[in-house]
């Protein structure tokens, strides 16, 4: 399974590097649209190679889909608290009630009770 692993890793790199060399041109991206820019008197622009972009935008939809991940399953997570919550008070009151119900017996019939 190592092995596995291994090559897949190895032939996204390829992949990655190979769309990384096919472009390196430069594109400009803009904060807004030029109109807009120049009715506002402000435009922010930054020059960088596409396939930054292109690995910026893959990062950020991988940041986003976990996010929404983490927020769709909160009601899940929570229900397993409650009942990993409602498990632990239920098994301390077993304890408790076989505590009373051994309650002036002899030791080791007490004992014997709690391993059945």
């Amino acid at each position: 399974m190592r092995y596995i692993r291994y090559a897949f890793l190895a032939s996204l790199g390829v992949v990655l590097i190979s769309v990384a060399l096919a472009n390196r041109g430069m594109v400009t991206l803009n904060l807004l649209p030029t109109p807009m820019g120049e009715l506002l008197n402000f435009n922010f622009s930054v020059s960088l190679p596409l396939f930054i972009v292109i690995f910026m935008g893959i990062g950020a939809g991988l940041l986003i889909g976990f996010f929404w991940e983490y927020l769709r399953e909160h009601k899940h997570r929570a229900a397993a608290g409650a009942a990993q919550r409602d498990l632990k008070n239920s098994q301390r009151e077993v304890r408790r009630l076989k505590g009373k119900a051994n309650e002036g017996k002899d030791e080791v019939l007490a004992l014997l009770d709690e391993a059945s």
